[in-house]
């Protein structure tokens, strides 16, 4: 008679284990795919490396860290048409760069130029949400305006463990499901909200099943395992646009920083659990089967490296070398006809002046 927790049971799903070893079929990736995915990790790893040591040098602003989460975005990315709509929380720098956006708007962004969040035209991704759980309503608005235009683009919004303990992500989810949206919600459960565990976000054994309440099919994969995330994100995105309505994914994976530049984990977290997870680092990982595969070696890999360090350069001479903005600007892109509020306060600005 009663549904009960204990009854449901959820398999995550995993293709490479933390050898690099194939436990299931690989997902049909060529060579060049799985050789680009490794160069797309390689270098977010030094990108986030690089913007750790530019915002304690005090060039870029508060920073927002990924390391450790590369697979759960880049395969996921990965799957989806350049045409699809994506919706990103201030993590997903790796995603966005899948998805079309430049490196260098990710810097301006954190140097706080008004243009940071905009991206180039063609580029079909979102500004970077803070609010958190604000996209998720925006993903379902998306995906029914696709719904409405009958275009087939599927729409794909990331959020962290805390955003499922917001209502904005319940109400979309009974949207979506009602009406059967092509949207795709993909939780990074990195295991942290900020200082909060994950034991204490929920009580729901996975965040994978939360879906289910509203008709919605979950999965939870391993989310240090760039094959099964792209697997599973792709089988989400055939059913999206197939008409067979949204899906939820959970990615278990893990930050190995701090929530942002202006957080110390350490106040809340083992250095014992940092290094237990590091040992299922994702691109690891990925270069043991690359290497089992006999298309990867050192050779390569320091090539790879050196490669990455320059790109990097490149981006972040190019950042810099846009002129700063100023707080006038930031006036002019509030509302289309300033408020007697925002006139208010720009007179006062002048005063001081």
């Amino acid at each position: 008679m009663w549904i009960n927790p204990e009854d449901l049971t959820v398999t995550q799903w995993q293709v490479l284990n933390e050898a690099g070893e194939l436990v299931r079929e690989a997902p049909s990736l060529g060579h060049r795919q799985l050789l680009e995915v490794y160069r797309y990790m390689v270098i977010a790893r030094a990108y986030d490396e690089r913007a750790m040591r530019l915002q304690r040098q005090g060039r870029i602003g508060t920073y927002a860290p990924f390391s450790g989460q590369e697979a759960a975005q880049i395969g996921s990315a990965y799957a989806l048409e350049r045409s699809d709509w994506m919706f990103p929380s201030y993590r997903e720098a790796p995603a966005l760069w899948v998805h079309g956006a430049p490196l260098e708007y990710s810097l301006l962004y954190t140097m706080g130029h008004v243009f940071g969040a905009r991206l180039p035209e063609g580029v079909h991704a979102f500004p970077v949400q803070i609010i958190i759980a604000g996209q998720a309503t925006h993903v379902m608005g998306s995906a029914w305006a696709s719904t409405y235009l009958e275009d087939k683009r599927v729409s794909l919004c990331y959020l962290g463990d805390g955003a499922t303990s917001q209502g904005d992500f319940h109400e979309s989810l009974n949207f979506a499901s009602v009406l059967k949206l092509p949207a795709i919600y993909f939780i990074q459960n990195n295991q942290w909200a900020i200082s909060l565990p994950r034991s204490h976000q929920t009580g729901s054994a996975t965040f994978a099943q939360k879906g289910l309440a509203y008709g919605i099919p979950g999965v939870q994969v391993d989310g240090n395992d760039v094959l099964a995330v792209y697997q599973v994100t792709m089988e989400a995105v055939r059913r999206a646009r197939e008409g067979k309505g949204p899906s939820l994914i959970e990615a278990v994976t893990y930050r190995n920083g701090p929530h942002t530049t202006s957080d110390d984990p350490n106040r809340y977290r083992s250095q014992a659990e940092v290094e237990s997870w590091k040992q299922k680092d994702p691109i690891v990982r990925l270069r043991r089967y690359l290497t089992g595969l006999q298309i990867w070696d050192d050779e390569r890999e320091q090539a790879l490296w050196q490669e990455a360090a320059q790109v990097i350069e490149q981006v972040v001479a190019k950042a810099e070398g846009v002129p700063k903005g100023t707080l006038a600007e930031s006036f002019d892109y509030v509302y289309a006809t300033p408020t007697p509020r925002l006139q208010e306060q720009w007179a006062t600005l002048e005063r001081g002046r």
